[in-house]
């Protein structure tokens, strides 16, 4: 028998910590976002699609110019949703790879959980939170990213409350001990 506990969180809430906490524990940990780093590789399927699609959106070397998308993006947002209906098929492959492959709990670690419908298939759904003003202070502390940046970021995510409100489990990672006990519950509750 098999438990899919779905994990999500907002940008900065520590969501990646806390998968490798669970993967710590030897629960298998499916990531969206390694995923679609791995199909946006050279080697991967995206490059060519989305050269398709979007001429010169690749560059020589075969990498996804990521600039020149935001750059489309920002021109048209229905961009966003072309590109989404090319990258959603082929994540949703892998993730289906991942879980005929394995058996017991495992965890689908998706940023965009609720905003993509993958609750659907999650038989429980874990919330990592932290107060805003920490989820600002670490995206910021990066130094990958501006205050516009993390607000359009926040803009297409479900909000912080609703995730909450919709999770069966909320993980509290403005301390790593709290966490880190919530997702021992959570394993000892699931399995």
């Amino acid at each position: 028998m098999r438990t899919i506990l779905g994990l999500t969180g907002s940008i900065g809430m520590g969501k990646s910590t806390t998968a490798q906490m669970f993967r710590d524990r030897g629960v298998p940990v499916w990531d969206a976002d390694a995923t679609v780093h791995k199909l946006y590789a050279p080697d991967g399927p995206a490059p060519k699609l989305l050269e398709a699609a979007f001429p010169g959106s690749v560059q020589a070397d075969g990498h996804v110019d990521r600039a020149h998308l935001r750059k489309l993006i920002g021109e048209d947002a229905s961009v966003l949703d072309r590109i989404n209906s090319i990258i959603h098929p082929l994540v949703a492959e892998d993730r289906a790879a991942f879980l005929a492959d394995t058996e017991g709990l495992v965890v689908l670690d998706v940023p965009l959980l609720f905003e993509t419908d993958g609750h659907a298939y999650c038989d429980k759904v874990a919330v990592v939170s932290v107060d805003a003003e920490i989820q600002r202070d670490r995206v910021l502390s990066r130094g990958t990213m501006t205050e516009k940046d993390l607000e359009n970021i926040l803009k297409r995510q479900t909000p912080d409350a609703e995730k909450r409100a919709r999770a069966d489990y909320i993980i509290d990672t403005s301390s790593m001990d709290v966490a880190q006990d919530a997702v021992d519950r959570i394993i000892a509750e699931l399995t």
